[in-house]
């Protein structure tokens, strides 16, 4: 691995307490429950052995009935890891499509339930708490859309939580239990990630014995110096401490669906007491004068894969810490999530911080929470208000100062930004490739122009990510909420209000989180057409923002 600083005299010892599963290690004491009971990810490949013969016999069955497509309803943890799969596996001919629906955004809700496939689809519902709101307002309108049919339906979570009770109760097709002693953002390896890779075709026992060889590559047996996740986790956590705690992903083109699974357990595992690593995913590469002295890119790339060589070498050349990590089958990727998962709690004995809780995600729950409460009385969400309006942007910043417009406030509020800051881009907007191609061109702007990282996220699935990172992480970072209009409110079964209603809501409780947390933080409203809304900004920004 290039790009490491030397490792610390105590790394071996750590590596010993870590596979002993000495919560000590961050902190804490074996009565310390979320930290002794977090630690089954460390066998977790040989354990998931026992589930191959029931996913093999599931995905022939599934088969067999006619199932051409598999919706994955879940969020984080729950969502992540099947995306790597079907981004690096899919689309096999004779196996089922698979559909990761993380978002309760309305326009793509309707696309799932208006797709023709709706009468051959499998809905998979994943939450290891069984609690999770979008995952349980999600299975609920599927629920009434298919009539009920629990054949269409299988859960995976954790044993005695109210989904399980659900799908027992109803008849789904299959229940599957988590294990409650690995964290959401640790169960790749386990039937949270496994059940969906098997349903693809994917083979699992070769995955799980490429995961397994990494486990050993990397145990307690494994001098410090040759363990390739302790290493990665110690340069991380090192440059981190060193003022480069921006983790810039660079990956092979097959591998792109890697970048939000370590982004999540990257952001969420060690964004907390004021410390942390930011995870910089999909960032398109540029030259070496548009970064700050806050970077370290770690490029995991398939073996044969030169197309990003000449861009890393100018960056090393210009004295950025670089990392490369090579693959030579894509069937490692099990592999990776060990050695990510490894290095993560590593990074966490560095950074002195627990890396299996999530302490400031709470707030935006219960904020959520309130304002759907009061929805239901008044039928109204509290907006911020409107400080100025142009070509159908409508800045917001609930500051109680109004800018001459809207180019003036959007120029103040990045005015703050600093050296070693980051800009966050949370966009509650439909979760579309055209959206996202702009949203692209957007972060790339303010990247050149700002010489800051960048990063792009849909909401409300950030939340489940890096919004563990942006309330407790370093104070650092500059947020931009993005919203717009919705075409119609689809109701929620039970609940009381929509899927725009929620997402509302969601959107203005992490606003009111971050500002709680004194973060710097700034809403632009969109009310047109959303793609035009987002070239719109890009327009302004152009004319406001000065190069540094």
């Amino acid at each position: 691995m290039n790009g490491a600083p030397s490792l610390p005299p105590e790394a071996g010892a750590s590596v010993r307490r870590l596979f002993a599963r000495d919560p000590g290690l961050w902190g804490g004491d074996r009565r310390t429950p979320e930290l002794a009971d977090r630690l089954g990810w460390l066998d977790a490949p040989a354990r998931s052995r026992v589930l191959v013969p029931q996913l093999v016999a599931l995905a022939d069955e599934v088969r067999r009935d006619g199932v051409t497509r598999v919706v994955l309803l879940g969020m984080g943890g729950s969502s992540l890891a099947p995306e790597v799969f079907w981004r690096t596996f899919g689309g096999r001919a004779g196996w089922p499509a698979l559909v990761v629906l993380d978002t309760t955004h309305p326009d793509a809700v309707a696309a799932v339930g208006d797709d023709p496939a709706l009468i051959t689809t499998l809905f998979l519902v994943s939450s290891k708490s069984g609690t999770t709101i979008e995952t349980g307002s999600l299975c609920a309108y599927f629920w009434e859309r298919t009539g009920g049919n629990a054949r269409q339906f299988a859960a995976i979570t954790d044993p005695g939580t109210p989904l399980e009770r659900l799908g027992r109760e109803r008849g789904f097709r299959r229940v599957f239990a988590g294990e409650p002693e690995v964290g959401g953002r640790f169960s790749a390896l386990t039937a949270f990630g496994l059940v969906p890779a098997a349903l693809i075709g994917i083979d699992i026992k070769a995955l799980l014995d490429r995961s397994h060889a990494m486990v050993e590559a990397c145990g307690n047996a494994v001098g410090a110096r040759d363990n390739a996740a302790v290493r990665l986790g110690a340069a991380l956590a090192g440059l981190a401490k060193a003022g480069r705690d921006k983790v810039t992903l660079v990956l092979s083109r097959k591998l792109r669906g890697l970048g939000p699974w370590i982004e999540q357990l990257l952001a969420e595992s060690l964004g907390k007491d004021g410390k942390g690593l930011v995870p910089v995913d999909d960032e398109p590469l540029g030259p070496p004068t548009v970064y700050g002295e806050d970077r370290v890119f770690v490029a995991v790339t398939l073996e044969g894969d030169a197309r990003h060589d000449t861009a890393l070498n100018a960056l090393e050349d210009a004295g950025h810490p670089v990392i490369r990590i090579g693959l030579r089958e894509p069937l490692e990727v099990g592999a990776e999530f060990f050695r990510w998962e490894l290095a993560t709690a590593a990074a966490g004995v560095v950074l002195g911080v627990n890396p299996f809780d999530e302490p400031d995600v709470t707030r935006a729950k219960e904020n959520t929470a309130s304002l759907l409460g009061a929805w239901k009385k008044s039928k109204k969400l509290p907006e911020w208000p409107a400080d100025a309006e142009e070509n159908g942007l409508v800045l917001m910043t609930n500051s109680g100062k109004k800018p001459a417009g809207l180019s003036e406030g959007l120029q103040t509020f990045l005015g703050q930004a600093q050296a070693g800051d980051y800009i966050a881009i949370q966009a509650y907007l439909a979760p579309t490739a055209d959206t996202w191609s702009r949203l692209q061109e957007l972060r790339t702007l303010l990247r050149d122009r700002l010489k800051l990282a960048t990063t792009v996220a849909f909401g409300p699935r950030y939340l489940h990510s890096t919004g563990q990172l942006h309330k407790g992480g370093r104070p650092n970072g500059v947020f931009i909420q993005l919203t717009g209009e919705d075409k119609e409110d689809m109701a929620i079964p039970g609940a009381g209000y929509g899927f725009s209603t929620l997402k509302a809501a969601q959107a203005l409780g992490d606003l009111q989180a971050l500002r709680d947390a004194g973060r710097r933080v700034v809403r632009v409203h969109m009310t047109g057409k959303q793609t035009h809304g987002v070239e719109q900004m890009i327009q302004v920004l152009q004319k406001t923002i000065k190069k540094k």
